[in-house]
């Protein structure tokens, strides 16, 4: 993988992202000459017209990663692939044409768009069936030896078993720190000279996954595979990478205090953000209006009780303020106020406040609380107070999401389904740990951008 700004990315995405950004510039000059031969135009030099081929390929590829197309369902079943090309072409398409309106010089003809829209379909569809199973396959995949054989040395046999892993265990070499759970793993006394079996087996990268680190860690191997220019990880940074979250079973405070991250509270990144959520709050706030107004309509004649519902949750630094949101559910909720975990096909739920759910329509008054700075459009979801003190007593490092500013949409939210348990809030919470300690600017930006994919196919919203 290589590392972006903090965060993780394939080189099987990465290389297929890049052959899509030219192949969308060569469809959208087809489509531009195909159309200046039907009018009988004169084609001038490509260079006069470098404005439009890039926004229509970055309009486009922007919307396909919105949508999931270099996800790891689409890199291993072509039919998923195809589906999801379809939707962002036609996503990208229709910003284009609203884009011509405020910039025509910067933008395609609205008849070279349907052209290279076209094209663009077939250079993609044609380039995936081309690469095939290469995406998916040990072309791309890391080569790792893992040190360790039992139940943290399982963990990653199960995540190399997962659609779109992007790795292959070629030896597991048991330590004698515990019980043995891989079966074909070689003993270390077996082995002559460590560094040199891991050059011969090819292996890019060595994962320390001993059960009992305590005087048992090969300081001498670990130095010579060092120096033979392999990779040296320890099982968290590992699952970190793999995953994209912090796994609460096997980090430690040590770690979360020498690893890089948790650098959100840098100035020029701070500033940066708090002037995107003003700006985007300001005009969200303006042109969703009209949706909020009607939806605060609805939701009074559908049922007894206010328009908009508010309530305490904790902000950054453990601070309450009032999120404001339109109700989904009758008033009378909860019972002296005490706070229950939504459930499943709640009863509680309005007819109406399904379908606010479902689109998330209910969420859009919260643009205000990003606009007075409560919150911001991307970051951790607000809990109420009740439910955080008992969540910090429960599960380890809970109170460090706090250390962020709390938002709408965030990490968690679009990897993990809606939930509403203690097993779906620490899974939540090592999402979140993810994003506090590799916050910026590029992870926002592919938040914001993939917030659309949960929108457009919403998954366990309650």
């Amino acid at each position: 993988m290589i590392r972006v700004f903090k965060h993780y990315i394939p080189h099987a995405v990465l290389m297929l992202g890049i052959f899509d950004f030219a192949l969308l510039v060569a469809a959208a000059e087809a489509g531009w000459v195909l159309r200046a031969h039907q009018i009988a135009m004169d084609v001038d030099q490509i260079y006069n017209r470098i404005g439009p081929l890039a926004s229509f390929a970055v309009a486009l590829q922007t919307a396909m990663i919105a949508v999931g197309v270099y996800s790891p369902e689409a890199l291993t079943s072509l039919r998923f692939a195809m589906a999801r090309l379809l939707v962002a072409i036609s996503l990208g398409v229709i910003f284009l044409s609203v884009m011509h309106f405020a910039m025509p010089d910067f933008t395609l003809w609205r008849s070279n768009s349907l052209y290279a829209m076209v094209l663009a379909f077939l250079f993609l569809i044609t380039l995936r069936i081309l690469l095939g199973s290469m995406l998916g396959g040990e072309a791309f995949k890391r080569r790792l030896v893992v040190l360790g054989a039992g139940k943290r040395a399982d963990r990653i046999r199960q995540l190399e078993k997962r659609s779109g892993s992007g790795y292959i265990v070629v030896g597991y070499i048991a330590m004698n720190d515990g019980e043995q759970l891989i079966p074909e793993a070689i003993n270390r006394s077996a082995i002559y000279n460590m560094s040199d079996f891991v050059v011969r087996l090819a292996a890019s990268e060595v994962i320390l996954a001993l059960e009992e680190r305590r005087n048992s860690v090969p300081m001498s191997d670990l130095l010579r595979i060092k120096t033979t220019g392999v990779h040296v990880n320890d099982l968290s940074t590992f699952l970190e990478r793999e995953t994209g979250r912090i796994d609460l079973d096997t980090v430690n405070p040590s770690w979360l205090i020498f690893s890089d991250g948790f650098s959100s509270g840098q100035r020029l990144s701070a500033i940066a953000k708090r002037l995107f959520d003003v700006t985007a709050s300001a005009l969200l706030l303006v042109l969703t209006a009209p949706i909020i107004l009607l939806g605060a309509l609805a939701v009074m004649l559908d049922s007894k009780g206010p328009a908009f519902y508010k309530q305490l949750r904790v902000g950054l630094y453990g601070q309450e303020f009032n999120i404001v949101k339109l109700r989904t559910m009758r008033q009378d909720a909860e019972v002296a106020g005490k706070a229950v975990w939504a459930e499943k096909d709640d009863p509680r739920i309005t007819r109406l406040g399904r379908f606010l759910r479902k689109t998330r329509i209910d969420e859009l008054p919260q643009v205000w609380n990003v606009l007075k700075g409560d919150m911001s459009f991307v970051g951790p979801r607000p809990e109420r107070r009740q439910f955080v003190e008992d969540l910090e007593t429960q599960l380890r490092y809970y109170a460090e999401r706090h250390m962020v500013k709390p938002g709408i949409t965030g990490w968690a939210q679009i990897n993990y389904p809606y939930g509403a348990s203690i097993e779906d809030s620490r899974n939540k919470l090592e999402y979140d740990l993810y994003y506090a300690k590799n916050y910026s600017p590029f992870l926002d930006l592919l938040i914001l951008l993939q917030t659309l994919r949960v929108i457009l196919w919403p998954e366990g919203a309650r």
